[in-house]
Parts: structure tokens; sequence; C-alpha cells
């Protein structure tokens, strides 16, 4: 059986001198899920980028392991999927051809990933406006197709940062649905200060405990 592992050892951040969280560890393995509060501006999704591999920790170090044995830093990108607000699409292209374009960057083996894409596009409720530019598309619509960006790969590691950011009923109830379906063999990671997001994961950590 496949198994994946995230650690982070001492850990601390800091901008311009100030100290955003220090000291911060954490062991992580496959089914288990962690939720990551604070205030706004606390640090949430500066730990989350750091988890991902995206910025850097100022001190620490962190692990990423398959089958015990260390994931290359720059392997880390097919192990994990992140649904954020800040992620940025291309709007002058569709749906569907942005999502051509990330799976062409991430599918080592080349394979056709059109029924996939389509598959996806599907359940979230954007089949019908596939071939749209997404400059059309609404708030809502646009973090749903970051949600598809997130997991098409099927992650081991999946982040989520603030999931509920301009999403309807239907929208949210796709993101806990998601969410559900993948911390039952992965890692579930989200930062938020929703209490009902909150119950989405077994364990807590509040980033304001390690300034």
């Amino acid at each position: 059986m496949n198994s994946i592992e995230l650690i982070s050892e001492n850990i601390s951040k800091t901008y311009s001198g100030k100290v955003i969280f220090k000291n911060l560890s954490l062991k992580l393995a496959g089914g288990d899920s962690l939720t990551v509060l604070g205030r706004n501006g606390s640090g949430k999704s500066t730990l989350i980028k750091i988890l991902a591999g995206l910025i850097s920790a100022n001190r620490g170090d962190l692990f990423l392991k398959e089958n015990n044995v260390k994931v290359e830093r720059g392997k880390w990108y097919s192990k994990i999927g992140l649904i954020s607000p800040y992620l940025n699409l291309y709007d002058e292209l569709s749906a569907v051809e942005n999502l051509e374009f990330f799976c062409g960057l991430r599918d080592e083996n080349g394979s056709d990933s059109k029924d996939r894409i389509n598959s996806y596009l599907n359940k979230v409720g954007l089949y019908e406006k596939r071939n749209e530019p997404v400059k059309n598309y609404s708030s809502g619509m646009k973090q749903k197709l970051k949600l598809i960006f997130a997991v098409i790969n099927e992650p081991k590691i999946l982040f989520m940062d603030e999931p509920r950011t301009n999403l309807d009923s239907e929208g949210i109830k796709i993101v806990y649905e998601t969410a559900e379906s993948h911390r039952e063999n992965g890692i579930l990671i989200v930062a938020t200060n929703d209490a009902d997001d909150i119950e989405l994961c077994s364990d807590s950590l509040n980033i304001e405990d390690y300034k």
C-alpha cells in the first residue's frame, strides 16, 4: 500500500523582521486531516504555501515522504493539490483549455485527459460552459474550476485555503464532498475560520499559538 507523510520540524517564517510563526512542527500521514486556524492576516495562507512547497521557511526542515523515501522538492507537484482564492487562471482561455494545459504540464505519461476533464467539469456544473473564456465566469464558477485544478490528478495531499470563498450552497457541498472523499486515504489540510469547515478535519492547529 502506498503511504505518504508530510513532516515539518521547527519551521519558522518572518517577513521584514515580523514573526509570522516560529518553531512549528507537525507530522501527518495518509488518513490524517488538519484544520489551520487563526485570525485574518495571522499567517494561515503563509503556512499553507510553505507546506505545499510554494515558498520557503526561514528556518526549520520540511519533508515529504512516500513509502518512507524522501520525495525530491522538484517532484512535490505531482503529490500535491491546492485550492485557494489567490491562484490565477488564464482568463483568455476556456475552462477546457486551462485544464488541458495544466494536465499537459503534470501528466508525465502524456495520456489523453479529455474524458477526465469533462467528467470533473460535469461534476462541478461547468460542463455546459466548458468552452467559454474564463474571463466570462463569475467568481463562484472560477472557484469551482480551481477545485478541479486541485484534484484532477488525484494528489496524495490536498490543501484547501478558505475553500468556501465565493461559493454558493451547491459549490460548498461539492467542496465538502471532495474533502470527505480525499481524507479517507490522503492527507487533508484546511485553512479556515469557518465553523463548518473546521468539522472537515479530525485535528486542528491555531497558527497564533506559534508567535
